[in-house]
């Protein structure tokens, strides 16, 4: 049996930019990405702090060092620049493996750099 469970997650990251008339997705900061152990296309979950709302979209990879958080089309009518985000991945799982995976969590701090 496979399950769902937590991958990576990027806690609490402030959204540098909104931009509307953009394919679609997520830019992160390439240093973020590869702490949290997130690749670029892969699906990512974005739960906002400030709003509530929760939305699915991928990751584009974003200018190493840059601290970008940019929601991207649509999504970015769910952000306002400034917001606090959570960026959340999932991974299939064997039922046993599961109980001993360790997701990647990392917790940059107030402009989205590693500490």
């Amino acid at each position: 049996m496979l399950i769902e469970a937590l991958k990576s997650k990027i806690h609490r990251v402030k959204v540098t930019q909104a931009e509307l008339h953009y394919v679609g997705s997520i830019t992160i900061d390439e240093d973020l990405m590869e702490a949290s152990n997130i690749i670029e296309n892969e699906k990512v979950q974005i739960v906002n702090i400030n709003n509530g709302e929760r939305l699915e979209t991928y990751v584009i990879k974003g200018e190493r060092g840059s601290g970008m958080v940019c929601l991207n089309g649509p999504a970015a009518r769910k952000v306002q620049v400034g917001d606090i985000i959570i960026i959340i991945s999932y991974a299939y799982l064997d039922f046993e493996e599961a109980k001993f995976f360790k997701p990647t969590l990392i917790f940059p701090n107030a402009n989205n750099k590693l500490n």
